[in-house]
């Protein structure tokens, strides 16, 4: 008998990928901060597609592998939710990442997931606003 698994995690592998995510809302904790991006429906793409980046002001190559499969785990956890979603979503890894309880990576992937896949909201024009003077 087979089990079902759910569809995996897409990843994001080119760089003008990386760019297109980080032009969107971001999320930050201690441990990580999240940029994402929802995807336009005419993009063939679908599902949440995550990149993880760590700069070298994290540490070495050791530290930032171990970080980057703790966050992995973490969103295998919290993903699940999300895994249908159409967003693109960067995560940067903060040394944090490595010493904090497991449970709360998977809290903070939840809910900046959750806060990067919100459409943006268009801003107000300067001066039209309801404290606006009447223009004549």
């Amino acid at each position: 008998m087979r089990v079902s698994r759910p569809a995996p995690v897409g990843r994001l592998t080119r760089r003008p990928e990386f760019l297109a995510a980080a032009s969107g809302r971001r999320f930050r904790t201690e441990r990580m901060t999240l940029q994402g991006r929802m995807r336009e429906e005419a993009e063939t793409i679908s599902g949440l597609r995550v990149g993880f980046t760590l700069t070298k002001r994290v540490g070495g190559a050791v530290v930032r592998n171990r970080i980057r499969r703790r966050l992995r785990a973490a969103l295998a956890e919290a993903g699940t939710a999300h895994r249908s979603s159409r967003v693109d979503v960067v995560v940067v890894g903060r040394i944090d990442a490595l010493v904090c309880p497991f449970d709360l990576l998977v809290a903070d992937l939840d809910r900046g997931i959750d806060a990067v896949a919100r459409p943006k909201t268009p801003r107000p024009q300067a001066g039209s606003g309801p404290g606006a003077p009447a223009r004549t």
